[in-house]
């Protein structure tokens, strides 16, 4: 397998290899060329979102500044809603179901890291994808760790740090986020 192929099955891969930084780069270029850019340039705004990400639904809104490790791992639906100063590390596929909204400063994590120190010395790293339902709302500055399922018409409260599932309609707080 390729790095590639290694980094989008969640396995572990050397985030230094030449095909895996080309694209990194290439993404870096969309988000400094995207934070440039001002409400009058919505349809370039699309432009760039549907050139650079897995898929953008009709209706959804990126407000800059936007940051993303690939792009391609990006899966957003229809009538989606990001705020100011989101952040997501798309190693692996991160998908937003139609209509939801997330606020300012959120920050979705695919990227992870090995738990033995062995492979961390090596330089490995992994990832492992996010799924994000229908409907839901995640509040200001939440995080959202590798490998979570948040359901359809869930509550994600501002600053709040999931670290595990979130079952749907269900309404989560805090630090780790509990069921309130």
């Amino acid at each position: 397998m390729t790095e590639k192929e290694k980094m989008l099955a969640g396995a572990l891969y050397d985030p230094g290899d030449e095909e895996l930084a080309g694209d990194s780069n290439r993404a870096q270029l969309f988000a400094h060329r995207y934070n440039q850019t001002t409400v009058e340039n919505r349809g370039l705004r699309r432009e760039l979102l549907e050139a650079c990400l897995g898929s953008f639904g009709t209706r959804s809104v990126i407000r800059p500044p936007f940051f993303i490790d690939y792009g391609y791992n990006l899966f957003i639906g229809d009538g989606v809603f990001l705020n100011y100063g989101c952040v997501l590390l798309d190693v692996c596929a991160i998908r937003i179901g139609d209509k939801t909204q997330i606020g300012p400063g959120v920050q979705i994590y695919a990227a992870d890291h090995p738990r033995d120190a062995a492979s961390r010395d090596k330089g490995l790293e992994c990832g492992r994808p996010v799924v994000i339902g229908r409907n839901v709302w995640i509040g200001g500055h939440a995080i959202i760790l590798p490998g979570v399922t948040i359901g359809d018409d869930a509550i994600v409260g501002a600053g709040s740090v999931v670290t595990r599932d979130v079952p749907v309609g269900t309404t989560v707080t805090g630090n780790p986020a509990k069921p309130c």
